[in-house]
């Protein structure tokens, strides 16, 4: 099952998205309808709420008066703070609940106007950010929706920035214009995007590199959208015996070409802990795919003996993004490789430029994804060896977890 989280500011048209989604199949949870269930009389995060703020925020009735409590928390970070604590479990609980009795072929559509400010975004595969300017915002609430300005501005600014939307944001869709546009654009996304990647989930089926070899110039999301796979697995494999998570490999060096594939290590005590049933299921469930058989890294240098350069391999599911996982022993030649790698291209723009040089060349020469890189290994045995040279040099050292 495929998790999508749908977020946005304000009068953004997250609730437009969701909808369309559902029409489009999905089974979409929101979240306002579920704080207002975890709320209702008789509920222990309602009697927990009169005993933080009091009975002015309970109607005759019993009931919740919602108003009054909004006019009370947004304008004091504090008070906000202490209703999240109060109604974010029992929500997270609920919404957990929910999302278990679906079925496994549906797409899960969480809408959730806090998804960036409680980082829940990262147990989602895939997080939707819906923009619009602010005043078109306060526009719509204040003529569709009869909300006070003053209210509604209060809100906003205790809501995420829209760039701290589109840093955890794996889709950005534009709702400034007319809604015809906003629903044509999820169309495009579901059949390009989220039903083919649902569809590799059930299928067990990884998203793989064309068999060209497709390196390309150096792209300004390869950071971001390593940081977000980097953010995921590490919320995924919380309770496994892991020491760290990384952005590796080419996409991790800026100014380097690269093939458009995002590599991440995964830094775990023993091999043996990767080999559990929890940790594959833990894999599993944030999205990816083991390769059986894919159990080794080449050594370096040429001739050295295979110890300490096993690994297990991991694929995504994305259609629109690969992602590969190498899950090393923390410690190991491998393990320690990959890091060392990382720094002494990033320390050395000669190295990193020597290295799209021979990039270049080679694919000069193959039009073959394992052509290509059976070739570039001799170049990487002098690179391991120029990389000790300035680790010695400088003292570098991986730093603590691989971080």
């Amino acid at each position: 099952m495929l998790r999508v989280g749908v977020t946005g500011g304000m009068g953004s048209g997250k609730s437009t998205v969701s909808r369309r989604l559902a029409g489009l199949g999905a089974a979409v949870i929101d979240a306002d309808e579920v704080a207002r269930e975890v709320v209702e009389p008789g509920k222990p995060a309602l009697t927990a709420i009169r005993e933080r703020f009091g009975d002015s925020v309970i109607r005759d009735d019993g009931s919740l008066d919602r108003a009054c409590l909004a006019a009370m928390v947004f304008p004091d970070a504090e008070a906000l703070a202490a209703l999240e604590a109060i109604t974010g479990p029992a929500i997270t609980d609920r919404i957990a609940r929910l999302r278990e009795g679906l079925r496994d072929e549906l797409v899960s559509v969480f809408d959730m106007p806090l998804l960036v400010e409680r980082g829940l975004w990262v147990h989602e595969h895939v997080t939707i950010v819906v923009e619009a300017d602010a005043e078109t915002r306060v526009r719509r609430l204040v003529a569709h929706r009869g909300l006070d300005e003053a209210d509604v501005r209060h809100r906003m600014a205790a809501q995420a920035t829209d760039a701290e939307r589109r840093e955890v944001a794996d889709v950005v869709l534009d709702n400034s214009g007319p809604r015809a546009r906003l629903v044509a654009a999820v169309d495009r996304l579901w059949a390009q995007r989220l039903a083919p990647w649902n569809a590799n989930l059930l299928t067990c089926t990884r998203t793989r590199r064309p068999d060209g070899c497709a390196v390309i110039d150096p792209r300004d999301d390869w950071g971001p959208r390593g940081a977000r796979v980097v953010a995921r697995l590490a919320a995924a494999l919380a309770g496994e015996p892991v020491t760290g998570v990384e952005h590796i490999g080419s996409t991790s060096v800026p100014g380097l070409i690269a093939k458009d594939v995002i590599d991440v290590q995964v830094g775990i005590r023993s091999l043996e802990a990767a080999d559990t049933a929890s940790f594959r299921a833990a894999m599993r469930d944030a999205g990816y795919l083991e390769s059986v058989g894919n159990v080794l890294d080449t050594p370096h240098p040429t001739g050295t003996g295979p110890a300490g350069w096993a690994k297990r391999f991991y694929g995504g599911c994305d259609p629109a993004q690969i992602v590969h996982v190498h899950v090393r022993e923390t410690g190991s030649a491998g393990w320690r490789f990959a890091l060392l790698f990382r720094a002494w291209l990033r320390a050395s723009p000669s190295h990193r430029d020597d290295y799209a040089r021979e990039k270049r060349r080679l694919l000069a020469q193959h039009d073959d994804t394992d052509a290509y890189t059976r070739a570039k290994e001799p170049w990487f045995d002098k690179a391991w060896v120029a990389a000790q040279s300035w680790s010695k040099r400088v003292g570098w050292t991986p730093p603590a977890g691989g971080g």
